[in-house]
C-alpha cells in the first residue's frame, strides 16, 4: 500500500492519536487505511490550508476533491441556501438540473450532447461501462496496469491499484502505462502497440471489445501527460476494433491540467463517454457521465436508470457554484501558470538533486519520479517514502504513485498560487538534502 501508516507502529504515536487509531480499529472496517508514517488529524480547513488537532497549519499540495479550495464560502452558501429550500430527485421537473446540464455540456465537444448524473466517480464509471457494453454488445475492457477508477464491484475489478486482494473483473485486459519520454522511443506508438496486443488477446479468447477506460492523466500509474496527443493512435485502434473510448476525468478534469477543462483535450480527442467525480462539487457528492445522444438513446431503450441524489437540487447548486468560481477566479489559467512554475522549479532542482529522474504532468497535476543513479530500472521507492513523510513533518502534504511507489504526486487545490509553490519547492529542496543513501 502506497504511503500507508503501518499499524504495527501505533505505539510510536502520542496518547491522543494512539487512542484515535484504536477507536478506528474498534469501529471501522479493517479495509480502511491511513496516510503517512504519522497519521494526519485535520480538524478544519480553508483554501489550500489544513489545520491539525494541535492547531498547526499544513499546506495542502495533494487533495483534488476540494477543487476550488477547502470550505469555499460560495459553495457553502449555495449548498446551504438550496438545502433550506428543496432537495429532491430527477423524477420531478427541475430547472436547476437542466440549467446546469446545459452549462456543463457547453464545455464539451458538440458531439457529446447528453449527461446523466450520479453521486460519485465510481458510479459514473460503472454507468459508463454499462452504456459501453450495451452499445457494443461486447464485454472486453482495457485498462492500465495500476489504474484506479472506483469501488463498485464492477469498477473495483477495473482498479488494480486496490491491490492483489481485489481480483480483476471478467474480460479485463491490463496494459502498461506509457513510457516516460526520457526512456526513448515513440510514446504514442508504444502505448498503441500495448493496446493492439491486448486486442489481439481478446480476439484469441473470443472476447468482443467494449471499452478502453483511461484516466487521462494516468494518476495511479505515475502521472503521464506528454507528449500531447500520444493517446490518439491507441484510441483509433480501439475504435477500429469496434469499442468505445471512456475518458475518466475524475482527477484530470475541471481545469486541473491547465490546457482546458478536460485532460482528453491535450490529446486532440473526442471521447465516446466522459466521466467526472466529486471535484465538480468541491467535495459535495455529485458526479456525472457525458456521452452522445445515439449511445444514450440506445441505452435508454434497453434500461431504466435512476439515482436518488444524482442531479438533486443541492448537488446542482454545489456544481453550479464550482463552475462559477473556476470562471470568476481564473482557476484554469492559474493551474497552467502555477503548475508551469512548479515544474520549472523542479527541473532546476533536479540539477542539484540527481535523484529527481523525471518531472511530468500538466497544470496542477505533477509527478516527480525519483530514481537511483538516474536509471528507470532503479526506482527510489524507499527514498520517495522518506520524502513524502519528510514533507508531512515540515507541514506540507503530498503523496506518491506508480507501480514502484517512487513518483511524488503533487495535486493541490486549484487556487494554489506562486507563494504556495515557492514554499513547496523550498521545503522539498530541504527534504531532498536529508535523504539517506540506500
Amino acid at each position: 500500500m502506497i504511503n500507508a501508516f503501518d499499524p504495527s507502529k501505533v505505539e510510536s504515536l502520542d496518547d491522543r492519536d494512539r487512542a484515535t487509531v484504536a477507536k478506528r480499529d474498534r469501529l471501522l472496517g479493517p479495509s480502511y487505511r491511513l496516510f503517512y508514517n504519522e497519521p494526519f488529524h485535520p480538524v478544519r480547513a480553508q483554501g489550500v490550508w489544513l489545520q491539525d488537532a494541535d492547531g498547526r497549519r499544513f499546506l495542502d499540495a495533494y487533495n483534488n476533491v476540494p477543487s476550488v479550495g477547502h470550505c469555499h464560502p460560495r459553495v457553502i452558501e449555495a449548498v446551504t441556501r438550496q438545502m433550506s429550500i428543496l432537495n429532491t430527485h430527477t423524477r420531478y421537473l427541475s430547472d436547476g438540473v437542466l440549467d446546469f446540464a446545459e452549462r456543463l455540456l457547453g464545455l464539451f465537444p458538440a458531439a457529446l450532447d447528453r449527461v446523466m448524473f450520479t453521486c460519485t466517480g465510481s458510479e459514473a464509471n460503472d454507468l459508463a461501462i454499462r452504456v459501453a457494453k450495451s452499445a457494443t454488445g461486447g464485454s472486453g475492457i482495457i485498462i492500465t496496469r495500476l489504474a484506479y477508477h472506483g469501488v463498485t464491484e464492477t469498477i473495483a475489478g477495473l482498479s488494480p491499484s486496490l491491490g492483489s486482494g481485489v481480483p480483476p473483473g471478467r474480460d479485463v485486459f491490463a496494459v502498461d502505462a506509457p513510457l516516460d519520454p526520457q526512456q526513448g522511443g515513440d510514446v504514442a506508438a508504444g502505448f498503441a502497440l500495448a493496446v493492439e496486443r491486448a486486442l489481439a488477446e481478446m480476439r484469441r479468447q473470443g472476447v468482443r471489445p467494449a471499452a478502453l477506460l483511461i484516466d487521462t492523466i494516468f494518476s495511479s500509474d505515475g502521472v503521464f501527460s506528454d507528449p500531447p496527443g500520444f493517446l490518439a493512435p491507441a484510441v483509433k485502434l480501439f475504435h477500429e476494433a469496434g469499442g468505445l473510448f471512456i475518458a475518466d476525468e475524475v482527477q484530470a478534469g475541471f481545469g486541473r491540467t491547465g490546457d482546458g477543462f478536460w485532460g482528453f483535450q491535450r490529446h486532440g480527442l473526442t471521447p465516446d463517454i466522459v466521466t467526472m467525480g466529486k471535484p465538480m462539487g468541491n467535495g459535495y457528492p455529485v458526479a456525472a457521465m457525458v456521452s452522445r445522444r445515439d449511445l444514450l438513446d440506445d441505452f435508454g431503450r434497453k434500461s431504466r436508470y435512476f439515482n436518488t441524489f444524482g442531479g438533486s437540487n443541492v448537488a446542482m447548486a454545489a456544481a453550479t457554484a464550482v463552475l462559477d468560481i473556476i470562471q470568476d477566479e481564473g482557476l484554469v489559467e492559474n493551474a497552467k501558470a502555477t503548475g508551469g512554475y512548479i515544474r520549472d522549479g523542479l527541473i532546476t532542482m533536479s540539477e542539484r538533486h540527481p535523484i529527481i529522474g523525471a518531472v511530468r504532468g500538466a497544470g496542477l497535476f505533477i509527478g516527480v519520479e525519483l530514481l537511483r543513479g538516474g536509471s528507470f530500472d532503479s526506482p527510489a521507492s524507499q527514498e520517495t517514502a522518506f520524502v513524502v513523510n519528510g514533507l508531512r513533518a515540515r507541514g506540507i502534504l503530498i503523496s506518491a504513485s506508480g507501480p514502484n511507489a517512487n513518483v511524488l504526486k503533487i495535486r493541490p487545490p486549484l487556487p494554489f498560487g506562486i507563494a504556495e509553490a515557492d514554499l513547496l519547492l523550498s521545503t522539498l529542496d530541504s527534504v531532498l538534502q536529508t535523504v539517506p543513501v540506500v
